[in-house]
């Protein structure tokens, strides 16, 4: 079974600084306030480690990809 990855946010720690939105525009957009909108949750295998370094870069840890599929 393959595992998919898929993209989250955690919006009572997002302070909306937009970081996640300017390194992975494919996935994430911005609302009014600067605030995420995810396109999709699934991420494609092909933007995984894009997906990889907005996480990392998330200065409040908000962001997050997670593993399905077991």
């Amino acid at each position: 079974m393959t595992r998919t990855r898929t993209l989250r946010v955690d919006r009572a720690t997002c302070t909306g600084q937009g970081l996640c939105a300017e390194l992975l525009p494919e996935l994430v957009d911005l609302d009014e306030w600067g605030y995420p909108i995810l396109k999709g949750t699934a991420i494609p295998s092909h933007l995984h480690a894009h997906a990889r370094r907005a996480v990392a870069a998330c200065p409040v840890l908000a962001l997050h990809a997670d593993r399905e599929g077991r």
